[in-house]
């Protein structure tokens, strides 16, 4: 039997011999458990936020392209054409979809509400292929084809159409500045269809109408206010702007959905950090007890000490003997910690255990993404901790005095 073994053997024998004695076995329980605990609210607190950033990551993602191409100050281009060609030579995307961005004002034609609005005028059946806009409509009106919005149609936001209190099949009266002490442009408009995003900003302010319609109303027959770009892979959508950014000279910019929505998921990132390093000190505080568990177990085996170091044993191989000791309780609160939070984590995700406010949070119940880092960088946080947690004891084990211990255990 080699040394490491019977070092092992030992440290395995100390923790079930101290079953007998409730309080030694009350303190193993209150360290495993502390680490316990302090694993399984970790990982369940990161897949819980991981569910909502990826959330609201698709849900920003369905109404927003990957990339987007404007110039500089908003100007509408007539050369789109050409920019398109130079985007779509790039093997990453898959789809560039020209539109008109338009603010205004808009009212129901029977009420006297009336709020900002943001027109996006897009071919709807090739931005319906890219994003799903069908799926996300919930009422529309029975001329609505499904093809095209229609001409003089408008789809609303729901949060809008409700802010106006305008239904499918209403009307609306959409109002454009013009120049600077004349009256504004009003044109009257059918809503062909209410859409609801999940994102608070865009049903609240967005509205959908025929490019071909836009073109003619704005009197921009030939031009666009930007391109549309649909990439094989979002996460890839930084590199793939860069590129076209270099093949596209001033004033034309380019940016990613993360640059439009950079201090939202900027605060979510922060707020992950922040939870873990919180949840952290749940694991911090159980390696206290590891700490103040091996010295009480350090304190009871004196007399054990010196006999070993009598029979031979080194002070480096009685440290390890507390060392493993303390791996073994890390390791084991770290493991039901793992194994509680990745089965709380499953209930939570496809049990509907708490219910929501839909009203509010836009799901009913809590979004839940397991990740395997997540759970890999907990699982080894705790059990670092674990480890550093035992070499203190096992210190103070090496430099007890053989003669000494036996005295005075």
């Amino acid at each position: 039997m080699s040394v490491m073994s019977v070092e092992l053997f030992i440290a395995i024998r100390y923790l079930r011999a101290r079953r007998k004695t409730f309080f030694s076995l009350f303190t193993v329980f209150i360290a495993v458990g502390g680490i316990t605990l302090g694993v399984g609210s970790l990982v369940i607190t990161l897949a819980v936020m991981s569910g909502f950033q990826n959330d609201i990551r698709n849900k920003i993602l369905g109404i927003q392209p990957h990339i987007l191409i404007t110039r500089s100050g908003g100007e509408s281009f007539e050369d789109y054409v050409s920019v398109e060609d130079k985007v779509k030579a790039n093997k990453n995307v898959t789809s560039v979809l020209p539109f008109i961005y338009q603010q205004g004002i808009v009212r129901g034609i029977n009420s006297s509400s009336a709020s900002g609005i943001i027109i996006k005028a897009v071919d709807y059946s090739k931005e319906d292929k890219i994003l799903n806009l069908s799926k996300q409509i919930v009422v529309s009106d029975a001329k609505f084809s499904g093809e095209n919005i229609g001409k003089r149609s408008i789809i609303l936001g729901c949060e809008l159409a409700r802010n106006i209190s305008v239904d499918a099949g209403g009307e609306v009266v959409l109002m454009f500045p013009a120049s600077l002490g004349s009256i504004p442009i009003m044109y009257k408009f059918n809503v062909s269809a209410i859409i609801e995003s999940g994102m608070y900003d865009f049903d609240s302010s967005l509205g959908f109408i025929d490019l071909k319609e836009a073109q003619s109303l704005f009197s921009m027959p030939d031009s666009i206010t930007g391109l549309d770009i649909h990439t094989n892979n979002f996460d890839k959508a930084s590199a793939i702007a860069f590129e076209l950014q270099k093949n596209l000279p001033y004033p034309y910019k380019v940016k990613t959905w993360f640059d439009m929505n950079k201090n939202l998921f900027s605060a979510l990132k922060l707020e992950k950090i922040m939870m873990f390093l919180i949840l952290g000190l749940i694991i911090t505080v159980a390696a206290f007890n590891i700490i103040s568990n091996l010295l009480l177990l350090s304190a009871q085996k004196l007399k054990e000490i010196g006999i070993m170091s009598a029979m031979g044993f080194s002070n480096y191989s009685i440290s390890k003997i507390f060392f493993y000791e303390g791996l073994i309780i890390g390791s084991l609160g770290t493991a039901f910690g793992v194994i509680f939070g990745v089965s709380a984590s499953f209930a939570l995700k496809y049990f509907d255990i708490f219910k929501l406010p839909k009203g509010v949070y836009y799901v009913d119940k809590l979004p839940v993404s397991i990740v395997p880092l997540d759970i890999l960088t907990v699982a080894l946080s705790a059990f670092v901790i674990s480890v550093l947690a035992g070499l203190y004891p096992a210190w103070r084990v090496a430099k007890l005095d053989p003669l000494e211990a036996i005295r005075c255990g």
